[in-house]
């Protein structure tokens, strides 16, 4: 039975990537008017095996919010993930308050997550109150814009895209003109780093009383979970969030363009923002970030291709994603163009493998629920694309170990970026390669027990092997492809022998990938 008061009130439901005060549900109400609903459930913790990192993070950000609403005026109804009568799930948890309150309709911002949006659009008929459903406005380009722009088009590039983006957004513009002559300095920021650079500090928060409250919870609650949840120093709340970029700016951004693909052994961060996960959750703005790079490359604290690169990577690619999850959703998860079928290698669990750059990458992300773009793409993702791993088995892993990664942002970047599952919707070409990109652009290989030098010998590289046998075993899909052109070129120039000596040791690796 409902308890019912003087004036009923609007149910505002705020999910844990929405926490924002102009979150467009809260806009044009008054607090008075409404009751703000949080709800940690058990069942979005447990829909991937999500990083303990990534939990404390998503839970101590929420109870952040929820009090900053409250220092707002906002009435708060919070369920915690222990609350005895929790029912752990979004649709359940409304129902449960509407027997808490007197409501007469529900007020929310669409979900960032296509499965919870239809869970969302059914509230009407399944808890009988009437369900405004209102767009997410914090992003640049609208679900329809982009549909717009990608109708008719053969091919989904992101360039052009990005073009536009800059174009509306007024940024590093100069009249109708990109700012310094063209649109992309990218061919300026593959530079690889050395171990003598100086690397500035990450800019780290102490824990408070609710953070730490969340951090007990989460061990409790998740001991058997992926990742460690000890050293937790990252901010869970707006001040926090802008403390951070203001560290990006002044210590990071300067250099991050020269750098951004470098790797270093036992350096994760180099001069990486690390703010996607302060902006995917809400608590920074993309346009606030990209105007205060822009202000820096305008009083000239910072170079041209390091504001050029670092605004791409927000208003191009951030939004370029986003539009494309919500263009092909759904069934784009289950896209697999290859048709990779293969098990990933417990190791991507584990980091306990003797390919350093791998070792590496993953044991960052054990440690802290990151790794840089790079580490992804070309090396977590490159090797699960050579090795036939199933691409969503992959999708499922990342949506799991990063604590920025939700689902409309990490589906196309891993099943249509890294993994080329859609067939080259995304990707122009299959991100593949050898063990010489990693050996170019870091200095894992040099204390690899594997010689990056090396193809078909007891020692190579696994990489290489893999690399041609990839090439090999996808002819029939890749030849045709015209940035694929040099690698069959080369593939036919190569003696039988040769070609039998490279699947051959390929082949010893696929059967040994767990002890390699």
């Amino acid at each position: 039975m409902r308890k019912h008061y003087m004036t009923q009130k609007i149910l505002i439901p705020i999910f844990a990537d929405q926490l924002s005060l102009g979150l467009s549900s809260l806009q044009g109400i008054e607090p008075s008017e409404a009751v703000i609903l949080m709800m940690e459930v058990r069942n979005e913790a447990d829909m991937v095996w999500h990083h303990r990192k990534k939990l404390i993070f998503l839970f101590s950000a929420m109870r952040h919010f929820a009090e900053s609403l409250r220092a707002q005026g906002w009435a708060v109804d919070y369920v915690k993930l222990t609350d005895e009568d929790n029912a752990g799930d979004f649709t359940t948890e409304v129902k449960r308050a509407l027997t808490r309150h007197d409501i007469a309709r529900i007020r929310v911002t669409e979900p960032s997550e296509y499965r919870v949006l239809e869970l969302v659009k059914n509230w009407d008929k399944d808890l009988g109150v009437d369900t405004l459903i209102l767009p997410d406005d914090r992003f640049i380009a609208t679900k329809s814009e982009f549909a717009d722009w990608a109708e008719g088009r053969k091919q989904l590039r992101m360039e052009y895209f990005y073009r536009n983006m800059r174009k509306k957004t007024n940024l590093l513009m100069d009249g109708d003109d990109p700012e310094g002559g063209q649109w992309n300095f990218d061919k300026e920021n593959r530079k690889p780093a050395k171990a003598d650079l100086f690397m500035p500090e990450r800019i780290t928060f102490a824990p408070d009383d609710i953070t730490t409250d969340v951090i007990e919870m989460v061990k409790a609650q998740f001991k058997d979970r992926f990742g460690s949840a000890e050293g937790f120093d990252w901010g869970v709340t707006r001040k926090d969030a802008k403390s951070a970029l203001a560290h990006f700016i002044t210590e990071c951004l300067p250099r991050f363009g020269d750098y951004q693909d470098a790797m270093l052994t036992d350096e994760p961060f180099l001069y990486h923002s690390l703010l996607s996960l302060y902006m995917n959750v809400g608590l920074l703005d993309p346009i606030e970030v990209c105007e205060a790079v822009a202000k820096a490359y305008d009083e000239g604290h910072a170079p041209i291709n390091a504001a050029e690169g670092y605004i791409r990577q927000i208003i191009g690619w951030r939004e370029y994603v986003r539009g494309i999850y919500w263009l092909k959703m759904p069934g784009y998860e289950k896209e697999n163009a290859l048709d990779a079928t293969r098990q990933l290698p417990e190791f991507y669990w584990t980091g306990e493998t003797g390919m350093k750059c791998l070792s590496q990458s993953i044991g960052q992300t054990i440690e802290h629920a990151y790794a840089h773009h790079i580490q992804r793409l070309m090396v977590t993702g490159t090797f699960a694309l050579l090795t036939g791993i199933d691409p969503y088995e992959v999708h499922e892993w990342y949506l799991a170990v990063y604590f920025d990664a939700f689902e409309w942002v990490e589906l196309p970047n891993t099943l249509g970026m890294s993994q080329f599952g859609d067939g080259g919707l995304l990707a122009s070409k299959p991100y593949a390669a050898s063990g010489a990109y990693i050996n170019r652009m870091s200095d894992y290989c040099k204390s690899c027990k594997y010689n990056v030098k090396s193809r078909t010998e007891d020692d190579a590289c696994p990489f290489n092997s893999l690399y041609w046998d990839f090439v090999a075993r996808n002819e029939d899909k890749l030849r045709g492809n015209l940035r694929m052109g040099m690698p069959y070129r080369n593939w036919d120039k190569m003696d039988d022998e040769v070609k039998a000596a490279l699947r051959k040791r390929a082949g010893w690796v696929l059967e040994n990938l767990e002890h390699l």
